[in-house]
């Protein structure tokens, strides 16, 4: 028997790799789909490289520097201290925090597991189909932008696994014909930057990494102006043409890069990083008080002629970060210089003035939230649109971090109040979960705000298009309320889905933080359960598409975020408080920690 088995062998063997070839390599001109389904795991490494393909090398720039803006050497400001003083933990307490954190670990360990089988390599899992999905320019978006939440959950094995991958991964070249700048510095150059400061500096594979993916972005300032092309035609400067930035460039966009490249200056010693984002903070605080509502800049800059002429203002989705990134930026600068606290306190009374309301609820609950201008004329810049949106939850945090680093104790209770607002929608809904965007009914004052039944109703029946014939009636109102699964306070809900986000979850462990209070320890509880409820698949975790059910339908997607902030968060209220100590560290708009020089 064993001659007969070493006699087929060779033929057996060539037989198996001729079906291997025909069974997994594609016509001359064919194109995988957007997500790509895989019965078995996606682990081999030569998969991802591809030859004949443009690479990204040094050249001679366009529009180069004569003089590099460094970094500020003046002496370092004090900064106070954010974190609460946390007493010493009962034994009892510690048991039942330490259950908590537990829970959310094997919920990260179960979305982790689940992307290695299913999509090693690849940016994002698709948690129900079990395929994958090719998002930001294919790098491993999930891998890079998880490193750090290894390290802090003390997963050992997985992230030096993960450091082996990363070996493997070619930043200097893509298949994708733009780059997303601003996704692409804070997903993977903040990942990067965030494991090593983590494990200072161990690795010298991620300031590598780090480095390669720095300079290839680096390109996308070669402009005229030195702004970046946000939605960057990398082949064009890779092939030495002219790049030019767009005229509708997302605020966001432009204002959120601040800390990822001021790290790799102050790690590399190479000033060319920070003269790229200091550009754009000069021309943001030289015209902040030159827009439409003084102080804040509106949702589109204008970024080849530098104008703010967008009558749309939001501190949500594509403006929030360029905010959120000027107390932190102070602090990662030591408070070396005041730039970036002129402009906060330029931005946060028109945030208070203009931007907030409080909602009406039957409750009587003293909360906050975050609407929208639109300031094309004199009347609508009074105007607040009541509009509640998940992303702009961060807001509370914002506020919480900038009144104790910029030492405006009073403003501490505003951002209780956007925090509790936000905990408040999520505990309205059905699952448990706050929607992406719903209008609330706003109170006509906000100190008193007595329920007014007939005024919700007014306010439901404002909010559908006007071509929808709506009757100016009790009745038709309540019609409303019923078809579309209002609660009290609500007027309409413009986007029912949950997308997996990390905001509400971030400003709560922030307030945490800052105020020691356990309520918001007990919030988050709740809002784990709910999310873990809802959103648990067999893979890992999906997005929902409705949270006015308590057993909404799941939807095929998971982006990197959900293992890089919204898990990390709720691991992080139920760690130890020197555990990413806000003291110690600034975390990224994607959570990333960099640890502050001082």
């Amino acid at each position: 028997m064993l001659l007969i088995k070493k006699r087929y062998a060779l033929p057996t063997f060539i037989l198996t790799f001729l079906i291997y070839l025909v069974f997994t390599t594609l016509p001359p001109g064919a194109e995988k789909t957007y997500i790509e389904h895989y019965s078995q795991p996606a682990h081999d490494i030569t998969e991802i490289a591809k030859d004949n393909r443009i690479h990204w090398t040094k050249h001679a720039e366009q529009y180069p520097i004569a003089d590099y803006i460094s970094l500020p050497t003046a002496s370092p400001a004090p900064i106070p201290k954010i974190q609460y003083d946390f007493p010493a933990e009962s034994w009892f307490a510690r048991i039942w925090r330490k259950r908590k954190q537990g829970a959310v670990k094997e919920a990260f360990k179960h979305a982790w597991k689940g992307y290695k089988s299913n999509a090693w390599l690849r940016d994002e899992l698709s948690p129900l189909s079990g395929g994958y999905r090719t998002s930001f320019a294919g790098w491993a978006a999930t891998l890079v932008d998880a490193l750090d939440t290894l390290i802090i959950m003390d997963l050992t094995d997985e992230f030096e696994e993960a450091l082996e991958a990363l070996e493997h991964i070619d930043f200097s070249t893509t298949d994708s014909i733009q780059i997303n700048v601003f996704e692409t510095n804070i997903r993977y150059l903040g990942g990067l930057l965030g494991a090593h400061d983590l494990t200072e500096g161990r690795y010298p594979i991620l300031l590598k990494k780090a480095t390669e993916i720095a300079d290839f972005l680096y390109g996308s300032f070669d402009t005229r102006n030195r702004m970046p092309q946000s939605r960057w035609e990398w082949t064009r400067s890779a092939s030495g043409q002219t790049i030019h930035p767009s005229g509708n460039t997302i605020l966001a966009e432009l204002g959120s890069l601040n800390l990822e490249f001021t790290r790799m200056s102050q790690l590399t010693g190479d000033q060319k990083y920070f003269d790229a984002i200091q550009r754009i903070s000069d021309h943001l605080e030289s015209a902040q008080k030159e827009t439409l509502v003084p102080g804040l800049w509106p949702m589109m800059v204008d970024a080849e002629s530098m104008r703010f002429s967008d009558p749309r203002y939001t501190i949500g989705g594509m403006a929030d970060s360029a905010y959120e990134y000027l107390p932190k930026e102070h602090m990662l600068l030591e408070g070396r210089t005041q730039q970036y606290q002129r402009m906060y306190e330029s931005a946060i009374p028109a945030i208070k003035e203009r931007m907030l309301f409080r909602p009406m609820t039957k409750g009587g609950e003293d909360i906050l939230f975050s609407g929208n201008i639109y300031a094309g004329t004199k009347a609508s810049r009074k105007k607040v649109e009541a509009q509640a949106e998940h992303l702009k939850c961060y807001l509370g945090g914002t506020i919480g971090i900038g009144a104790k680093v910029f030492n405006r104790p009073e403003e501490l209770s505003i951002a209780r109040k956007l925090t509790d607002g936000c905990i408040w929608a999520y505990d309205i809904m059905p699952s448990g979960i706050m929607p992406e965007v719903m209008y609330l009914s706003p109170c006509d004052d906000l100190e008193n705000c007595p329920w007014d039944e007939q005024k919700w109703y007014r306010d439901v029946r404002a909010r559908p298009p006007p071509h929808a014939n709506i009757a100016d009636t009790e009745e038709a109102a309540k019609l409303l309320i019923e078809k579309f699964d209002l609660v009290p306070g609500v007027a309409e809900i413009a986007d029912a889905r949950y997308m997996l986000r990390p905001e509400a979850i971030e400003s709560v462990f922030i307030m945490y933080r800052i105020t020691g209070d356990k309520k918001y320890q007990d919030a988050a509880w709740r809002m784990f359960n709910s999310i873990e409820k809802a959103t648990r698949t067999k893979y890992a975790h999906a997005a929902i598409n409705d949270v006015r059910e308590e057993k909404p339908k799941q939807l095929d997607y998971m982006e990197s975020f959900w293992l890089a902030e919204t898990l990390k968060y709720f691991y992080l209220i139920f760690s130890e408080p020197e555990l990413i100590s806000l003291d110690d560290y600034v975390l990224n708009t994607e959570a990333h920690p960099f640890k502050r020089p001082s």
